[in-house]
């Protein structure tokens, strides 16, 4: 049985991404400024709200990925959007039925990804058939 996407629901946060960022305990706040911009960049459709304690982003109404911040040693993406098991990348980890993972080690390694890392959300963005 294929699994509905939840639709997304905003939460109107008073606070920012950025200022709950700014507070948040984690150790690579540059690294994760810098992989929102290169997300963020990819369509000027997607945007980006405070879900999970960590920085989020959806599309057309359905969610694509969303930061890890509970691991502190390197960078963790979660692709949740379940057409995501239909892209194929070398990025992309795990074998779940509606989720991969992508890991990013510092800035060079995100610069190496930087590409890799735009054709995927293109990409997901493409197969989520929104406007």
């Amino acid at each position: 049985m294929k699994k509905e996407l939840q639709p997304v629901t905003k939460h109107r946060n008073k606070e920012s991404v950025d200022e709950l960022l700014d507070r948040a305990d984690y150790p690579l706040k540059a690294e994760v400024q810098a992989m929102r911009g290169i997300i963020k960049g990819v369509d000027g459709g997607i945007e980006e709200e405070w879900k999970w304690n960590a920085p989020s982003f959806s599309y057309g109404g359905e969610y694509l990925v969303t930061f890890n911040l509970w691991e502190k040693e390197r960078i963790h993406l979660v692709f949740h959007n379940s057409q995501i098991v239909n892209i194929k990348s070398p990025l992309l980890e795990g074998d779940y039925p509606t989720r991969r993972m992508a890991y990013f080690a510092d800035m060079a390694d995100i610069e190496a990804k930087r590409s890799e890392l735009e054709r995927i959300v293109r990409e997901l963005v493409r197969l989520s058939g929104k406007p």
